[in-house]
């Protein structure tokens, strides 16, 4: 693809057959006796100014997937190329200072913040690390950003346990943006936000409104990637329907019309994946092939990708 003028078009994050997998101990020499398999072969490029939504149940490895991305995990397998650096390849001052353009918003403020620091020193603390700004200089940054994230930047000299998991949330946002990174991984940013807040960060569904393309992902690996638009109008694999299935509409009378997908069983152990195509226990529409063969994660249309032997038929 050739780069815009603005270069909105070129590749800022190249993830290549990600792989992370948790080794399984059991007995008193703490022999391996298997491995968690919490992301296991996923690809997807990320371009610069675009938002990805990552997308599928708890526990199929968006979480894992974020952290292995800005190595705080070192993957199994699998490369991670960002600005056109392996991120996999470096360790210590190269990959420290890398970090300096690469943040993180965790899922759980109430174990992400420090409760021995003040927010000051918590939000001002990248500051510090990378040697941006100190003294007067830091603390009237660290107010700008509690501004930005709408908290009181008199709050500057209290401790988490004084705010709200909400409030929380926010002193950890505030956080992410102080370096002013080029790529920042969310990880449920909004989930434990208070609901007026979630209402002026989003507007009904957060992925659909605020990202450009969706991944979804089941069970350690990406089933579907297409632009927002396309993937919530004309969905390509069985799971991606019933996710959509899923989502409540204001309005009764077309909700009661619009056809639901149920899914049978519950979700398989990573540990013990199934073999062929990872949703086939699951799948309405899975047959024989399903679990002899792993589907090929192709483009069936410009841009929409999937996992699916029989997609073809939900093609419009």
């Amino acid at each position: 693809m050739t780069p815009s003028k603005n270069g909105k078009n070129e590749i800022l994050l190249d993830v290549d057959d990600l792989v992370m997998h948790f080794p399984i101990y059991r007995g008193v020499i703490r022999r391996q006796v298997g491995a968690m398999r919490a992301v296991d072969g996923v690809s997807f490029q990320v371009k610069k100014g675009e938002t990805l939504g990552l997308v599928g149940e708890s526990g199929c490895g968006k979480s894992t997937t974020g952290r292995t991305i800005l190595q705080l995990y070192k993957p199994t397998a699998g490369r991670v190329t960002f600005d056109g650096v392996d991120l996999v390849a470096l360790k210590g001052e190269q990959l420290r200072k890398m970090r300096r353009k690469m943040q993180m918003i965790f899922q759980d403020p109430y174990a992400s913040l420090n409760p021995r620091m003040t927010v000051g020193d918590i939000v001002g603390e990248p500051l510090m690390v990378h040697e941006v700004a100190t003294g007067k200089q830091r603390r009237d940054t660290v107010r700008e950003l509690l501004e930005l994230v709408k908290l009181n930047p008199s709050f500057i000299d209290r401790y988490p346990h004084e705010f709200s998991g909400g409030q929380r949330q926010r002193i950890g946002v505030a956080r992410a943006l102080a370096l002013h990174p080029s790529f920042i991984v969310c990880d449920e940013p909004i989930s434990a936000l208070d609901v007026s807040i979630q209402a002026q960060v989003v507007n009904l569904s957060m992925v659909r409104h605020i990202s450009d393309r969706v991944a979804v992902m089941y069970l350690g690996v990406i089933v579907e990637l297409a632009d927002r638009q396309d993937i919530y109008e004309n969905p390509l694999h069985p799971y991606t329907q019933a996710l959509l299935s899923a989502v409540p509409i204001p309005d009764p009378v077309v909700d009661s019309k619009r056809k639901r997908t149920i899914l049978k069983g519950d979700v398989p152990s990573p540990a013990n994946p199934p073999s062929g195509c990872r949703f086939r226990t699951r799948c309405p529409i899975a047959e024989q092939l399903c679990a002899e063969l792993r589907p090929e994660f192709r483009e069936l249309k410009p841009g929409h990708f999937v996992a699916c032997h029989f997609a073809e038929q939900f093609v419009q």
